[in-house]
């Protein structure tokens, strides 16, 4: 009796282990290196179509559903998250800066439920990581969504109203979402919030 316990620990062991395997082989581990990724995102971004240079000129009712470049990532890329940059010189109080990131949040998982829904959903198995950090100024913000488009990352950017701290049609915070490698390029110099 006690050698069946064995062997039924045996076997369901070895069940478990196949299964591993078969999951490790859909899903790479982790320990891909970082310079693999980002030349892997490199030439994938050098591919990219649909951007009028060959001619191809696209109403702007068809780009806006045109899924991004960022969704060929998400195949092969594992850690995503979310980088929300707070304009630190507009003064804003924490209520404000809240609810202004809340407004960055919401507007890019608008654009990627529509755009990019694989990238939204790896965002969303890594457990939604969210870092909020600073810049000075809104030239600095521009400069970093600039940096981010050429990288081909989805961001938005919140334009207030101006109905309670701030001037209307001010730029309060940017949201950026990708790969950690790709992200840490574009804001890692920045300091936390």
């Amino acid at each position: 009796m006690m050698g069946l316990g064995w062997v039924g620990a045996i076997l369901v062991g070895a069940g478990w282990l196949a299964l591993g395997y078969c999951f490790g082989a859909r899903y790479p581990p982790a320990r891909i290196l970082v310079s693999a990724r980002l030349a892997k995102h490199k030439s994938l971004a050098a591919d990219g179509d649909g951007d009028g240079k060959n001619g191809n000129k696209k109403k702007k009712k068809d780009k806006i559903t045109d899924p991004l470049d960022i969704e060929k990532l998400a195949d092969i890329l594992q850690d995503f998250k979310m980088v929300l940059v707070v304009r630190n010189d507009l003064k804003m109080g924490k209520g404000k800066i809240a609810a202004q990131c809340s407004h960055a949040t919401l507007g890019l998982y608008k654009k990627l439920l529509r755009r990019a829904p694989k990238s939204l959903n790896r965002w969303e198995m890594c457990a939604q990581p969210k870092v909020v950090l600073k810049v000075e100024t809104e030239e600095e913000m521009l400069v970093l969504q600039d940096r981010a488009k050429s990288l081909n990352l989805p961001n938005h950017i919140t334009v207030d109203a101006g109905k309670t701290q701030i001037a209307p049609n001010s730029r309060t915070v940017m949201a950026i979402l990708g790969p950690i490698e790709v992200v840490d390029d574009v804001t890692g110099g920045l300091k936390l919030m």
